[in-house]
């Protein structure tokens, strides 16, 4: 996989090797530091939440405690691959990354790592997740992976996310895809029981980051990246979050009635995504009161988005102890 050709936007980006912007003076990196920038080029925090969706599915996929080993070698290559996938995203999106008040410390726009050195760290990672995945897990697995991988560096970041307001809502497939590889890992197989769940991951994609976009609109309206909460009102935002978190919560009741799941995960479903809903109709009211700049209250949500979905994946690991 080469991405040594990839045209990027014409946003004018800050030069390598400069922190903070023109008027300073070459980088000091310290072996440290540079350490540090190479772990913050994966996005430890995001692979934290992809890593909660990945190992109580393979509770579930056990019916029990899986083999130790087994989840340490998934962990471990879901680390790596949803790193080199993020390294990646970075090294494309490093013009705009300069432009942008979130994304200005990160390490490409510091200067901290080249360019370079992030496009072979990323690729790297990607081809040793893929081989660790399919010679000590199965290949299934290393192939789920992969298109993980690959959907998020191709398909969200160069194909959708400067193109279309619905970027985040099929780009947010490939944060959903650990949720297979859990299962996949401990049966080599597929099942309604990860699907389901992987749709559930599906609606809560946009629900969950478009409140966090509202917050931050203006920086991705000044680089031209088409969030939905650039392109449309607060209230059109908080309409269709309502919309996305009702089909979330229903799919969430699914696995019970199917007989994946019992009374436990059940209660903690019902019980997670109504005060999901409490909170997603807040904003929705809000948002129609044209109420604006921190009594919105928008990252409300955000915040209680992953919160929700940790509590909902811990119920599922721990559901199969308590049938």
């Amino acid at each position: 996989m080469s991405l040594s050709g990839v045209c990027v936007t014409a946003v004018e980006s800050r030069p390598a090797g400069v922190l903070g912007g023109a008027s300073q003076g070459p980088v000091h990196r310290p072996f440290g530091a540079r350490v540090k920038a190479f772990v913050a080029l994966t996005k430890p925090r995001i692979i934290e939440l992809l890593l909660i969706t990945t190992v109580p599915v393979m509770f579930l996929a056990q019916q029990g405690v899986p083999d130790l080993k087994l989840v340490l070698l998934t962990c471990v290559g879901g680390y790596l691959s949803a790193g080199g996938a993020n390294a990646l995203n970075m090294y494309i999106d490093r013009d705009i990354d300069a432009l942008m008040d979130r994304t200005a410390q990160r390490p490409l726009v510091t200067g901290m790592v080249s360019p370079r050195e992030c496009l072979a760290f990323g690729i790297t990672l990607g081809v040793v997740s893929t081989l660790l995945f399919g010679l000590t897990v199965n290949w299934l697995s290393a192939w789920l992976s992969l298109g993980a991988l690959l959907f998020y560096v191709v398909v969200y970041t160069m194909i959708l996310k400067r193109r279309t307001s619905q970027n985040i809502v099929w780009g947010g497939i490939a944060g959903c895809l650990p949720v297979l590889i859990g299962w996949s890992s401990v049966t080599n197989s597929m099942s309604w029981a990860p699907v389901i769940l992987f749709l559930v991951m599906f609606f809560w994609t946009p629900a969950h980051y478009w409140p966090l976009s509202m917050k931050v609109k203006e920086d991705y309206a000044r680089v031209g990246v088409p969030m939905l909460p650039v392109v449309a009102s607060n209230k059109v935002v908080a309409r269709q979050i309502v919309i996305y978190s009702w089909v979330m919560v229903l799919v969430s009741l699914l696995p019970t009635p199917l007989g994946y799941t019992g009374w436990f995960y059940t209660v903690v479903a019902v019980a997670a995504g109504g005060y999901w809903l409490w909170e997603a109709h807040g904003l929705q009211n809000r948002a129609k009161a044209e109420v604006t700049g921190v009594k919105l209250k928008e990252m409300r949500l955000f915040h209680w988005s992953i919160t929700y979905v940790s509590i909902l994946f811990v119920a599922v690991a721990v559901d199969p102890f308590l049938r």
